[in-house]
Order: C-alpha cells, then structure tokens, then sequence
C-alpha cells in the first residue's frame, strides 16, 4: 500500500488536490494525471486549472462519481484502480471542451444528426424488444433525467450493451448530445493509437475529435 497521497502540482500546473483521502491507496494519482498530459494535446486541457479529489453531495444526489465545473475536475476518491480513475479524469476533460470548442463540435449539426440518427434506430430497437417509450423523448438531444434512470434501471447497461452494438459506442453515449461527445471523448483517447471501432461506429464525431487534435498543430 502506498503512503497517503499529497497535493501537488503537474508540469502544466493543474493544482490536485486531495479534498478526501483515496479508498483505495494503491492508485498513484501523480502517475494518472501524467498519463493525461501525455495522451492529451495541452491545448484540450487548457480549460482544467484544478482536479479535487473526494467526497461530494453531487455525487450521491445525481448517481456519478465526477463532474466538471468551473475549471475544476471533481473525482470521487472511490476507484476501483488507476484505469477507472484515468477513465473519469478523460471523460470530464471532454465537458470542459464544451464551451470553448462549442461552435467547433456542434456548430454546423452534424454530431448532433449523427446522434439523433442513432437514437431513432434504438427507438426502434427498444420498441422491438417490447420496451415503450415515446419517440419524443429519445429526439431529444438534451438530457433528460427520467430517460437516464430508465436506460440505467429499468433496462440495465448490460442488455443495453447488447441491444446497441454497433450502434453506440458505450450505453452512456445515449444519454444525452453532450455524454456522446464525451464518450467518444474518452474512447479516443484511452487508445490513441487504435481508433477503428469509434471511426466505424461514429465517422462524424470522429472527425470532430480528430479537428480538435489537430487545432494544436495550427
């Protein structure tokens, strides 16, 4: 077991701070940030000037275990091990692309064709396989909280994964316009290097993930 962790800074001066001691000490959270930095263009995590680590209402309150906001990553100091934690650090990297690379992703409509394309065909998936649920509903590209809790609950993420192979990358890719960017996000970077399934899967997003890549070579 590692000696309990302390605050420090990265090269590119992200403050970690440890809010809540790690449950699990094994994770070195140094080595996880530092493997963020290597895989990510610095430009797509200028946004990030902190990442706390702990206990947080939110997570309990909106079932997660980190979100962004601010500038600020929040991760749950509950990890199963260093691949989890790097998975979440990854995903919410992406919501803090949001708002400054907003007109790059979503500007001129097509990830959000593409995801709503995809939700029409899981409209009728779902219908198919006697889960009824309103069309509206899934042509809606904001989150909705009900339909997350159904997709989660009622049908479960491991038929889910089942039902939309080849479809959408992760079952959380369904949630809302904003969780398919992020999770595609988070596959394109987990394996920078292989990139065929999220190309076949999602040419679309995967052309906009390759454009933000490459506004660092501008």
């Amino acid at each position: 077991m590692m000696p309990a962790q302390s605050d420090f800074y990265t090269p590119t001066g992200i403050h970690v701070y440890f809010k809540d001691a790690l449950k699990n000490q094994n994770i070195d959270v140094e080595e996880v940030v530092s493997h963020l930095e290597s895989v990510v263009p610095s430009h797509l995590t200028a946004e990030i000037e902190m990442i706390i680590v702990g206990e947080f209402e939110e997570f309990t309150r909106r079932s997660i275990n980190a979100f962004y906001e601010g500038g600020t990553l929040y991760i749950s100091n509950i990890q199963d091990n260093s691949a989890d934690m790097f998975d979440d650090i990854i995903h919410e990297t992406a919501h803090s692309l949001e708002q400054p690379y907003g007109y790059i992703i979503y500007g001129d409509g097509d990830v959000e064709k593409e995801f709503l394309s995809k939700r029409q065909k899981l409209y009728d998936i779902l219908w198919s396989n006697g889960y009824r649920i309103p069309q509206n509903v899934l042509l809606d590209p904001e989150y909705n909280e009900d339909l997350d809790m159904f997709l989660y609950k009622d049908i479960g993420y491991d038929k889910l994964s089942y039902l939309v192979q080849g479809l959408f990358i992760t079952p959380y890719a369904i949630t809302s316009l904003r969780e398919y960017f992020a999770t595609g996000f988070t596959d394109f970077y987990l394996d920078p290097n292989n990139h065929s399934f999220l190309k076949k899967v999602s040419p679309f997003l995967y052309k906009k993930l390759t454009e933000l890549k490459d506004l660092g070579a501008n």
